[in-house]
């Protein structure tokens, strides 16, 4: 009679927990306890263990292959369907928005739209206006400017890094809304392998460090994450950590809570795609942007212009009441 699928999955889960090495470590082990405790390779004919393990693999290859496929196929599909209720949504709104305001100035935004408005936004930020063509504007000015936009709550807090995350003496890290990559580069002067590397993620804490030595990380995360949906790699002598976050629609102001914060009001929301957001947060995004660039431009935000909008309509409607005293904010 088969073992039912999944039985021995929390041994296994604790097993490897066991093996910061990873995969190599684990299979070691086992292959270690078949030699010890049983005739597995030298009990039947030469290469038969070889044939039998490469058969169940192969089975479990298979079986995963066609899960993936099965998973891309429902996301694609998945992803069909968001982008036709999205496009039905935006078509009823629009019209919606024509009937009630037909002088609205606002329309959603593609993707390419979006990172054009982004660089006109950065190319206008850095021309000079013209009166200022001769003179110079010293580091010290540009940082006393930068300085006065922001809020009280974010004085003394670090700008983001273009990954939207943070570079730090021992590590870096970037982010999306939907996941975190950290790198941790060793100076060390051997070729690391998983068996050299601590790497252990919990929901809501991490630790990630050389064997033998101190951790470069042991700490409680900023938020929780997707255990199961997180994993680790090495590139040369740099571990690369992806955290899978559990809330999918805010910025981390810091990887783990011992850190200093950065000023998530500066993040660039054009590192994430907004074709991967849901319809809620990408709407949201792109309002933000949008009232961005009119700031920039001296021209008034979304709610700022449904304002005057709504105020020219009742003028409208109403000729005979006289408005040229009233002061309008």
């Amino acid at each position: 009679m088969p073992v039912e699928e999944g039985k021995f999955d929390p041994v296994l889960f604790s097993l490897a927990e066991q093996h910061p090495g990873g995969v190599p470590d684990l299979l070691a082990t086992v292959a270690g306890f078949l030699n010890r405790k049983t005739d597995f390779f030298v009990g039947g004919e030469e290469g038969e263990w070889e044939k039998l393990v490469l058969k169940i693999f192969r089975k479990e290859a298979d079986l995963a292959k066609e899960v993936a496929r099965k998973k891309r196929e429902e996301r694609e599909a998945s992803e069909r369907r968001r982008a036709e209720a999205r496009k039905k949504k935006e078509e009823e709104e629009k019209l919606k928005q024509q009937e009630e305001n037909p002088t609205a100035a606002i329309t959603e935004l593609t993707d390419a739209e979006a990172e054009k408005m982004m660089n006109d936004m950065k190319q206008e930020k850095e021309a000079k206006p013209e009166g200022l063509k001769d003179e110079t504007v010293s580091e010290s000015e540009k940082s006393e400017a930068k300085d006065d936009d922001e809020e009280p709550e974010d004085k003394g807090k670090i700008k983001p890094n273009p990954g939207n995350g943070c570079d730090l003496e021992h590590y870096k890290w970037t982010q999306t809304l939907q996941e975190i990559e950290l790198k941790v580069p060793f100076d060390v002067k051997f070729t690391m392998k998983a068996k050299d590397v601590v790497v252990n993620m919990q929901r809501k804490s991490l630790k990630v460090g050389l064997k033998g030595h101190p951790p470069v990380i042991d700490g409680e995360l900023f938020a929780e994450i997707k255990v199961e949906e997180s994993l680790w790699h090495l590139d040369k002598n740099t571990v690369v950590v992806t955290l899978d976050k559990v809330n999918q629609m805010g910025w981390w102001e810091k990887l783990v809570l011992s850190d200093a914060p950065i000023n998530t009001r500066k993040i660039n929301p054009e590192s994430s795609k907004l074709s991967d957001l849901d319809d809620s947060t990408r709407g949201m995004v792109e309002k933000m942007m949008f009232d961005q660039r009119q700031k920039e431009r001296g021209l008034p935000t979304s709610d700022e212009q449904k304002k005057q909008d709504m105020l020219k309509k009742f003028m409208e409607q109403h000729p005979e009441m006289d408005f040229s005293k009233c002061k309008f904010n």
